[in-house]
């Protein structure tokens, strides 16, 4: 530490004056070192820093000290990053040069700003360096860097819920329980899964019974009516079988998973699971599904359950690599459960022999609205997968999976608007065939034509300009609204409430009660006679 200017001077005039009265050759030792010691430190620039230092840099510059900086500060930002000399001595026997070098390769740092700017400034630059060595490592990396679309419209959705478990077993323990089960969730696709379930609910829930239609039987106790029990059994078996076919798809490609933003979280990517343990899951689902459904409800669902699997994983997941026709054959795969669901509930009140043939092709015409639907299912696939794979169509072609959307964007733009258009005589059908009320062909009609004026900027702006996001969020309220809506206007629903609620005589009810004291009349005289 350099000690203060005032013993500095009088250092300096104790050497002078020893200098003048007695020669520098007759002094001890120890006071001519202390003398030059004293001449060395007076030949050391006084740091005096003028008030401008202590203003802002926006008014006055900083006045740069020459000459000794502060050793602690230099330590101190020596230590941070890391600073070694290396010496490099010339051929022609010159004076050395040094040239600080850092580890991280960050560049000088300037020793005359304060310390806790100095700091700033070397976090700053550790920071762009770490973010350079990344861009490199992901360069020179074997996995391209996919080009991902920042008007993509899943960019602000929250990751899924099979990411969410798949983080989750990555965090516990390597032989947890809560590692293995969070893995296997993660495989089935939650939300997927609920959406096939639901899928296939409503349109059971949506049977005309007979008991609804007309009060010919006047013994409730023998009118057909739905069971809770088909129900929990429709529901378990179709979540199985749902849970088999997403697993099964994810042991086909998890090298293809590996290069997508939106699937490289999965748990057989990240290794969570082992591929004999996936294997026994997709299997025992899907048996477990089958069985449910054969002997919970009826074989017909049963097939159609089993059928799914085998479209979903052995023709949709493979022709992902072939052929942009793959995406009609997964949109098959998502009409199958309502058709489920409808062929369970016309099981519960067939009068035949509860074939294939009475519950989906049924002589009256009453399996028309299962097939109708299949249909709105089948159709709003192609709205909805349509603009989202627009927005990732760089990450599909980097995996070399054939998508419409990079293999013919104004086809895909077409065919998302064709399908939004079929909606309009769905909802029609549904009440021209006595599912629901006429009222929802006209409450419909604003949603349909919402779902098809965003089909119509999607086609027209081929997904740019916001087109692609407009269209997948309106596909997303698209369906349950038409769902919500179908339920409650199903055919003599409210009828039913009513009467039920206020005890209204229902007027046929009536006129066979009249019929049937007639009949008695008729034959207590014949009786009498």
């Amino acid at each position: 530490m350099r000690p203060p200017t005032s013993t500095l001077r009088r250092n300096v005039l104790l050497d002078r004056v020893v200098c003048q009265l007695v020669p520098q050759s007759r002094l001890p030792g120890t006071l001519r070192t202390l003398i030059t010691s004293s001449r060395a430190s007076a030949s050391i620039p006084s740091q005096r820093l003028k008030p401008g230092y202590f203003v802002s840099n926006a008014f006055l510059p900083r006045v740069k000290a020459n000459g000794i900086h502060d050793s602690a500060s230099s330590q101190r930002s020596s230590t941070v990053a890391s600073t070694t000399s290396t010496t490099a001595d010339t051929t022609d026997g010159s004076s050395s040069t040094t040239q600080p070098t850092t580890s991280t390769d960050l560049p000088p740092v300037d020793n005359t700003l304060l310390p806790h700017r100095r700091r700033h400034a070397q976090r700053k630059a550790a920071a762009a360096a770490a973010a350079a060595a990344a861009a490199e490592a992901s360069r020179s990396s074997d996995t391209p860097t996919p080009l991902i679309n920042p008007d993509a419209p899943t960019a602000d959705l929250a990751p899924d819920a099979s990411s969410q478990l798949a983080a989750a077993a990555a965090s516990a323990p390597a032989d947890s329980f809560k590692r293995r089960l969070s893995s296997l969730l993660s495989l089935s696709k939650p939300r997927l899964t609920v959406l096939v379930v639901l899928s296939a609910m409503v349109p059971y829930a949506l049977y005309p019974v007979p008991s609804f239609l007309t009060s010919s039987a006047l013994d409730t106790s023998l009118a057909p009516s739905l069971s809770p029990l088909t129900l929990l059994f429709l529901t378990t078996g179709t979540t199985l079988c749902s849970a088999s076919a997403n697993a099964l798809n994810m042991l086909y490609e998890p090298d293809t998973d590996s290069k997508m933003t939106r699937t490289r979280t999965r748990p057989l990517v990240r290794r969570l699971l082992t591929t004999k343990a996936a294997v026994f899951f997709a299997v025992g689902c899907g048996l477990a599904g089958t069985l449910a459904l054969y002997f919970g409800v009826n074989p017909t669902v049963s097939f159609l359950g089993a059928a799914n699997i085998a479209l979903y994983a052995g023709a949709y997941t493979p022709l992902k690599r072939i052929s942009a026709v793959n995406t009609w054959v997964g949109a098959i795969v998502g009409g199958i459960p309502p058709l489920m669901g409808w062929a369970a509930a016309a099981g519960e009140s067939a009068t035949g022999d509860g074939t294939w043939r009475e519950l989906l092709f049924a002589s009256d015409g009453s399996s028309l609205g299962g097939w109708l639907f299949a249909g709105l299912l089948f159709a709003w696939q192609f709205p909805h997968f349509m603009p989202l794979s627009w927005g990732i169509r760089h990450e599909y072609k980097a995996a070399g999976l054939r998508m419409l959307a990079w293999t013919n964007p104004a086809r895909n733009g077409r065919v998302a608007l064709r399908y939004s258009l079929a909606f309009i005589p769905l909802c029609i059908g549904l009440s021209a065939t006595g599912v629901t009320e006429w009222s929802f062909a006209v409450t419909s009609l604003p949603v349909n034509a919402w779902l098809v004026w965003e089909a119509i900027k999607f086609w027209r702006l081929e997904g740019h300009k916001g087109s692609a996001r407009g269209l997948f969020w309106a596909s997303v309220w698209h369906l349950p609204v038409i769902m919500v809506l179908a339920l409650a206007q199903k055919k003599g629903m409210w009828g039913r409430v009513w009467r039920s609620v206020f005890g209204e005589p229902e007027e046929e009810e009536g006129e066979w009660v009249y019929e049937d004291e007639e009949e008695e009349e008729d034959v207590g005289k014949a009786v009498v006679k």
